[in-house]
């Protein structure tokens, strides 16, 4: 990681949530870094030191699956990842983190974090709301798992992550994601999924360039996506 001063005290989940007399102390506690492409910022199985916010850029919050990487969501736009290692216990991280793109990302260690939960209590519900809602997609994402088949969980893939990231001048998703990532972040083979790919793009329900993924037919994703 390479340091990095710029930071508005605005743009991240725990500066959104927080009283705004709190800011100082924050940006006296907050490190700022820019984390390259491919950098892993988290890695599975070290200690908790603290928790990270995104600023701008994307990341990949995945974990191992068996032999293989399943990414769990993509946090952006000033979202936290590491949260997931706050325990009373001694912790550590359940979940690896690492960048798809140049990213800016703020850290501020777990002691810190905690007490920033204690005083701020609007901050202290709006993670609690961000669990609950965490923990409801990832239940929803372990039954996709289970009972859809990769043509059905790609087509869900792509109309969520139009909802998060948006659609370009283009009109491709404003998101550049490797085949292997999509793979992970359905849970499925690299070649299923290319394999996949394919019969989306024969039936015009997708198109793409390069790595740019867009979407022709909306309500025929939206069919798949809920068989």
């Amino acid at each position: 990681m390479k340091k990095n001063i710029n930071c508005d005290l605005q743009t991240c989940f725990m500066c959104r949530h927080t009283l705004p007399e709190w800011h100082t102390a924050i940006g006296t506690h907050k490190r700022n870094f820019i984390a390259k492409k491919g950098e892993v910022i988290i890695k599975e199985g070290d200690p908790v030191t603290g928790v990270y916010f995104v600023t701008s850029g994307n990341v990949k919050v995945h974990k191992h699956w068996g032999d293989k990487e399943l990414i769990l969501r993509f946090a952006n736009d000033g979202a936290i990842i590491g949260h997931r290692g706050i325990s009373s216990k001694t912790a550590i991280y359940p979940i690896s983190a690492t960048a798809l793109e140049t990213t800016s990302i703020c850290y501020v260690d777990i002691e810190f974090f905690k007490t920033t939960l204690k005083v701020n209590h609007d901050f202290a519900y709006s993670l609690l709301m961000f669990y609950a809602d965490e923990l409801q997609t990832s239940e929803k994402k372990m039954r996709e798992l289970a009972l859809m088949s990769v043509k059905c969980r790609l087509a869900v893939a792509m109309l969520t992550l139009r909802d998060q990231f948006g659609i370009n001048s283009d009109g491709f998703l404003n998101l550049h994601l490797s085949r292997q990532d999509l793979a992970a972040y359905t849970g499925a083979t690299y070649e299923t999924v290319f394999r996949t790919m394919n019969e989306l793009l024969a039936e015009k329900l997708i198109h793409v360039k390069d790595k740019m993924i867009g979407i022709l037919d909306e309500s025929g994703l939206l069919d798949l996506s809920n068989k």
